[in-house]
């Protein structure tokens, strides 16, 4: 992970808080380090997360299997819908696949919030490789008790 969060909690900005948010959740994210993914950026609602297509990730049309593809997806997801200091989890979540993502790519997965209300979310993932859209996920949250970080007086 490339974003490190270094001030204190009376002092951070929502930016700091999501940053902090996901330093905390990526201690603990075993499943996205062991697939070898990282974390490229996170913001409020965003997170792009990143995943070089390995050959135990192929299927048998040589091809990336689609549930890496989705697992891609749903980290950068849950990423995103974690930066505000809530524990939150997925209730639903759906992918389209658009194109093959092929060993050796780089699949980029940006998370954006598209509504959060109450205990609920929606969040839209587009995962590219170079310039080509590989596919399109859709993630319902859900919010469930507790924080990331102890509670913190943010700055606008």
């Amino acid at each position: 992970m490339n974003v490190k969060a270094t001030l204190a909690p009376e002092d951070m900005t929502r930016e700091d808080l999501a940053r902090a948010c996901a330093e905390a959740m990526w201690k603990e994210d075993d499943a996205s380090k062991g697939l070898g993914m990282e974390l490229v950026e996170i913001k409020p609602g965003l997170a792009v997360m990143s995943m070089i297509v390995q050959p135990h990730m192929v299927n048998g049309q040589r091809i990336c299997h689609g549930g890496f593809i989705f697992a891609l997806a749903d980290s950068a997801f849950a990423f995103a819908c974690n930066s505000h200091n809530e524990r939150v989890v997925a209730a639903q979540g759906n992918i389209t696949f658009i194109r093959p993502g092929k060993l050796g790519d780089r699949l980029v997965a940006t998370a954006r919030e598209i509504s959060r209300s109450g205990r609920s979310g929606i969040y839209d993932v587009r995962v590219t490789a170079g310039d080509s859209v590989i596919a399109e996920f859709r993630g319902h949250s859900r919010v469930i008790p507790g924080t990331w970080l102890p509670e913190t007086n943010i700055k606008k």
